[in-house]
């Protein structure tokens, strides 16, 4: 260009020595520059389409379109359009793509490019018509997809977004996120075609009672309890606690219940059971075989008093009489019947079942 306008210079100073003011005439252009799509109104001395743009500062270079060619004789009131080459860096869905375009705005760039997704309701970030500068431009394009999405538990909806993320595509459907919400995929994931996102919408609330605490059972040995016998030494009694919950409802239904903390108002106190470890010198303790059945026959010998004494010679709520009671050892527990207790007599009992059966009750017609 440098070369040309001195040869320019060079022409038109000789033109005027030899020609005059109709000579310099001949070099003077009234031109209209279109410059990636804007007109301008220029002036220019010159003889070619090169001089006119040097003249009116515009360097073009590699790649750069010029309508007519640079080397091309100028002419008075004519159009010449510049198109400067740019670069575009496309990213569809993620997938990157480099362009060169003489194009003036990135929608005419787009046009151009056989082969792209079809971009028909897409995001773009930067306007269509956006003119593109020469120094590049970055533009990422994110296509439509179908997503199925379910929230608060309710029925799935069809969406079609062209969000690149699923928090995008919530904000752009107005939906908000509350700090406990559950969101499946999380937010930042990127949105794919035929995914199912779930939002669980989670409260989280505490709530105090007064509960009961349930007592505990203690189970000891008696040495003074024969062997078998089984002894409530201390009535439990429940204790009362004042609890705070923390209640979780995923949905509106309660999904879990926690407490976090406990004051204890009453304590409880603890059932205390005694069980019997003495036994006769031949190691017998008691035994309460078929316990109903002789509360029956005692029911009906002695009225179910098990320490009767009337002195007719018959003692205690079985009625055995001493020689009987003797017989089967009657006396490890006591030295009459009517002194030793339910479940010593029953044992006694077992003893002579053992041999004879209930044969010597006149009351086993009850059984």
């Amino acid at each position: 260009m440098n070369k040309g306008g001195a040869i320019a210079a060079g022409t038109l100073a000789l033109l005027v020595l030899v020609g005059g003011s109709a000579a310099v005439s001949a070099f003077h252009k009234d031109v209209t520059l279109s410059v990636d799509g804007q007109p301008i109104q220029a002036q220019a001395f010159g003889m070619t389409v090169a001089d006119v743009l040097e003249a009116n500062h515009i360097m073009v270079g590699n790649g750069d379109v010029v309508a007519p060619p640079v080397n091309s004789i100028a002419t008075d009131g004519q159009t010449i359009t510049v198109k400067y080459l740019k670069h575009v860096n496309l990213k569809i869905d993620g997938q990157a793509l480099a362009l060169t375009t003489t194009a003036t705005t990135l929608g005419d760039a787009i046009d151009a490019v056989a082969g792209l997704p079809d971009i028909e309701g897409a995001a773009i970030s930067v306007p269509v018509a956006t003119p593109l500068p020469r120094t590049g431009l970055d533009v990422v394009i994110t296509t439509p997809k179908d997503v199925r999405l379910i929230v608060g538990g309710g029925k799935a909806q069809a969406v079609s977004t062209a969000s690149s993320t699923i928090a995008e595509m919530l904000n752009e459907l107005s939906i908000q996120v509350g700090p406990n919400d559950r969101l499946m995929p999380r937010a930042d994931k990127p949105v794919t075609d035929g995914m199912t996102v779930t939002l669980d919408r989670v409260s989280v609330a505490t709530k105090d009672a007064t509960e009961p605490i349930p007592f505990q059972t203690v189970n000891k040995t008696n040495a003074a309890l024969w062997k078998g016998e089984v002894r409530t030494a201390t009535t439990g009694v429940e204790g009362k606690a004042k609890r705070t919950y923390q209640l979780t409802k995923v949905n509106g239904k309660l999904a879990s219940r926690l407490m976090v903390s406990e004051t204890v108002l009453v304590k409880p106190v603890d059932k205390v059971v005694e069980t019997g470890t003495k036994t006769s010198p031949n190691g017998v303790g008691i035994n309460l075989a078929r316990a109903s059945q002789w509360d029956k026959i005692a029911r009906c010998e002695s009225g179910g008093n098990w320490h009767i004494n009337t002195g007719n010679g018959y003692y205690g709520g079985l009625q055995f009489n001493l020689q009987t009671w003797r017989s089967v050892h009657g006396g490890d527990f006591a030295a009459r019947p009517d002194q030793a207790t339910r479940e010593q007599q029953i044992t006694v009992a077992n003893r002579l079942y053992a041999k004879r059966g209930f044969q010597p009750w006149t009351c086993r017609r009850v059984l």
